[in-house]
């Protein structure tokens, strides 16, 4: 029976894609080679943050079903890739998951069958490595089927912007093809945007997130900067934050975390690497951003010293071990090296969030604290990793020994700010 979507690759980008989808009355199918997670959507359980469980009961109910087999692509009139491109040991992405799309695909691939990427990955990618497995089938890209690649923007835990009023971008290997592609997602977001082609889309998304990540290490730098400087950063950043043109407040951390922020930007990196050049803001903005887990260690020991206690054998609490506010989503948190660095110091290492009831670090499970207005008098420092909402962060500052606020949260003379 032929379906209207299939969506390969059901993680924080598919699933919402799948939910707006059937939300608006197409057939969908999802499939992904994980059998727990196809195990648990099937039984009604979501594993993303922005999907509830209700989210997926409608869906099944309109139909949905998720598959670890392939079989489901070849009854599909667009197939959307929705694959993870991880860093590979060489910096640029590592496009396994999106070459092994590809070629489920092209083994059931069919004249007039919409195909779209997704998948973040350097310019180039849509055209160069994925066209040509389609096209192993023996069809032709722009003639016989329509490929496109279309950035996916979704921000988890965004409660203004979602997947349908978020503009989406649409590049097509061919003016054809571009057509297919928005006529497609207009039936899912509000507003399609036409790049000139594939290439231009690509590089829509990589600008985006290094313009972030460049701004992240702006801010993150001018921190370690105005500490020496005796200026106080966040209220600098506030003041600036006045004027009405020319300035977008950005402000410092312990790290970056996410897929995008601290991983695409390498993308373009690499890709430029390739033509024998090299991308220095892209470059030094990493280097900036990966050293803050480390200052803010360092400024961690400097606080236990002027107590008189050292690293080595003191409690230390981190507050917020997801990489942003009020999510699940733990990818590239800066709490995991800002963990093993203190443990490699001797500290006895305890973590609170309530978005995870259980966390590891390099495979050795850290403690959770239990009660926290407890657990913040018996830890000699605790760390402000995240602000999530849940907590009452005037209450903790009331209960802990010596607070670090890496979140420039509170503005009061007994808790020490990045």
């Amino acid at each position: 029976m032929t379906v209207d979507l299939a969506v390969v690759g059901l993680g924080y980008v598919g699933l919402p894609l799948a939910r707006e989808a059937a939300a608006v009355g197409l057939s969908v199918v999802g499939h992904d080679l994980d059998p727990r997670v196809v195990a648990g959507l099937n039984a009604g359980h979501s594993h993303v943050d922005d999907v509830s469980d209700d989210d997926l009961a409608r869906m099944l109910g309109a139909g949905f079903i998720a598959s670890t087999g392939q079989e489901c692509l070849a009854d599909a009139q667009t197939i959307i890739i929705c694959v993870p491109t991880p860093l590979s040991a060489d910096g640029g992405p590592d496009l396994t998951a999106v070459t092994g799309a590809g070629e489920a695909i092209a083994a059931r691939l069919r004249p007039g069958v919409l195909v779209v990427l997704e998948s973040t990955t350097y310019p180039g990618t849509t055209d160069e490595v994925l066209r040509p497995i389609l096209e192993g089938s023996g069809l032709r890209a722009g003639r016989d089927f329509a490929l496109a690649f279309s950035p996916e923007r979704i921000d988890p835990g965004n409660k203004t912007y979602g997947l349908r009023d978020t503009p989406k971008i649409v590049g097509g290997h061919t003016p054809e093809c571009a057509a297919r592609a928005v006529a497609f997602y207009s039936k899912v977001v509000d507003t399609v945007v036409q790049a000139k082609g594939t290439r231009e889309a690509e590089m829509a998304k990589l600008l985006e997130n290094t313009y972030r990540h460049v701004n992240i290490a702006l801010v993150n730098e001018l921190a370690v900067l105005c500490r020496e400087l005796d200026v106080d950063i966040w209220n600098a950043i506030d003041c600036a934050a006045t004027k009405p043109f020319g300035f977008q407040a950005f402000r410092p951390g312990a790290g970056v975390g996410g897929h995008c922020i601290p991983i695409d930007p390498n993308y373009l990196s690499y890709k430029i690497r390739t033509l024998g050049y090299e991308f220095r803001f892209v470059e030094l903005a990493r280097e900036i951003n990966h050293r803050m887990p480390e200052y803010v260690v360092r400024r961690s020991q400097d606080l236990l010293n002027d107590v008189g206690k050292p690293v080595h054998g003191s409690r230390v609490l981190l507050l917020g071990v997801t990489y942003k506010p009020d999510v699940a989503d733990q990818r590239e948190t800066p709490a995991v090296p800002v963990a093993r660095l203190l443990r490699k110091l001797g500290a006895d290492v305890s973590y609170d969030d309530p978005f995870v009831p259980a966390w590891a670090v390099d495979g050795e499970p850290v403690a959770p604290a239990g009660d926290l207005p407890t657990a913040l008098r018996e830890h000699d420092l605790t760390i402000l990793l995240q602000d999530h909402s849940a907590y009452d962060l005037q209450d903790v500052a009331r209960h802990a020994r010596l607070l670090f606020d890496t979140r420039g949260r509170l503005n009061r003379p007994d808790v020490e700010v990045l």
